[in-house]
């Protein structure tokens, strides 16, 4: 009898670089290790009160049944309110769609927009899922090199020189995953030019957009002129800025037709968002914002922190973030040498070898394009982060016992 296997497209996904340190970070300490993690993309404060209690209120009110397959009315109603006072664009309910999670809405987009052989632009260092989900979409991912002296943006020049008649998208990150760059109004002005030119679409990944630092601004490319507009699909959520990563909750603002794409995909393949998340949301949405802009604060101090005391260890580097809360840390100095009996040759052996010694988890970020570097998170205490510091200088100085 024949064997059958798996699909092609199945075959060609690869598992989260995040998920999987974050995994083994966690089996270790339940495993009673004296581990340290900085691998998960997610704040360590809890979700605010008043979104809870709102959960807890649909709960009681008996709204535990489905909702139109692209969210309540009133959440996408909000969701246009929050769009015209914080990005100055103006959207009509029917053309938000409501996700579970920022990550869904991403391949909500690439799918509907997507056919064989069509490519898709990402700038490297990239989110990991972002190369993934393009391949799940059935297209092409393009990867435009960036380098740590441009900021990793991308050129006019460069940007031009990778377009193709087959190419469908790009996907923008502002603030990024994971260097936390931020792109300027006039940066964006250029890339809108070019999309336009070339009727591009944007897939505008906008989750971070309010943990910006040092009086930065954030744009969305959305918001610079109805031609580039209508090429874009904004993507952003609840998780990052609400400490609401669990809750899965993400949408899209686009034009009118690939919003009807989308809800009509998203109706089959998952029917509506969690009803009792979508009640939370409308509430953080709605609600106070106190508990954003401290969060934002904290972060801010830890980033301070966490860079000069990074920059003053021999053999790394990072360049200062302007959003998110990552730091990328350039280990090019240590590559080819010996640690602890192991050739460093990329950041997977850096990682892997880093939290076998030492019990520290970091995420290579070669599967980000950036082979050099690894990413620390700074969505963590500061006693955590002076910990995973002591223990990064006492590593690369080979200063554990073998």
């Amino acid at each position: 009898m024949m064997k059958k296997t798996l699909s092609a497209k199945a075959a060609r996904v690869q598992p989260s670089a995040t998920l999987t340190i974050d995994a083994k970070f966690k089996q270790m300490k339940d495993d009673g290790m004296d581990v340290v993690g900085f691998g998960a993309g997610e704040p360590d404060f809890d979700t605010p009160d008043f979104i809870k209690e709102a959960a807890v209120q649909a709960l009681k009110d008996g709204h535990t049944k489905y909702t139109p397959a692209s969210g309540l009315l009133k959440l996408r109603t909000a969701i246009c309110e929050k769009l015209e006072k914080d990005n100055k664009i103006t959207y009509k309910p029917s053309q938000i769609v409501v996700s579970n999670g920022a990550k869904h809405a991403l391949y909500n987009a690439l799918v509907v927009l997507c056919n064989p052989g069509d490519e898709v632009i990402l700038s490297a260092p990239y989110w990991v899922s972002y190369y993934e989900l393009i391949q799940m979409a059935d297209a092409t991912p393009v990867v435009l090199q960036t380098t740590q002296a441009a900021q990793f943006k991308i050129s006019e020049k460069d940007l031009e020189a990778v377009i193709t008649d087959k190419t469908k998208a790009i996907i923008l990150n502002s603030p990024s995953n994971p260097t936390g760059m931020i792109y300027t109004k006039e940066e964006l002005e250029k890339i809108a030019r070019i999309c336009e030119k070339h009727n591009i679409y944007v897939i505008s990944d906008e989750i971070y957009e309010k943990l910006i630092y040092d009086d930065e601004e954030h744009v969305s490319i959305a918001s610079l002129g109805d031609k580039i507009k209508e090429l874009t699909i904004v993507i952003n959520g609840v998780s990052k800025s609400y400490a609401m990563t669990g809750w899965r909750i993400g949408y899209t603002a686009s034009n009118q037709e690939i919003a009807t794409a989308m809800a009509n995909y998203q109706s089959h393949a998952a029917s509506n968002p969690n009803t009792i998340a979508q009640h939370a949301t409308l509430a953080a949405l709605e609600g106070p914002q106190d508990e954003v802009e401290r969060m934002r604060q904290a972060f801010s101090v830890r980033r301070d922190h966490m860079v000069e005391k990074l920059n003053a260890i021999d053999g790394v580097s990072c360049t200062k973030p302007n959003g998110a809360f990552y730091v990328m840390m350039n280990i090019e100095k240590l590559l080819g040498k010996e640690l602890y009996g192991k050739t460093i040759v990329n950041a997977d052996d850096f990682c892997t070898t880093f939290l076998e010694v030492a019990g520290v988890a970091l995420v290579p970020c070669t599967a980000f394009g950036a082979p050099t570097h690894v990413r620390w998170s700074y969505a963590t205490s500061r006693a955590n982060i002076d910990e995973g510091l002591s223990r990064l200088e006492k590593f690369i100085h080979n200063q554990y016992s073998k």
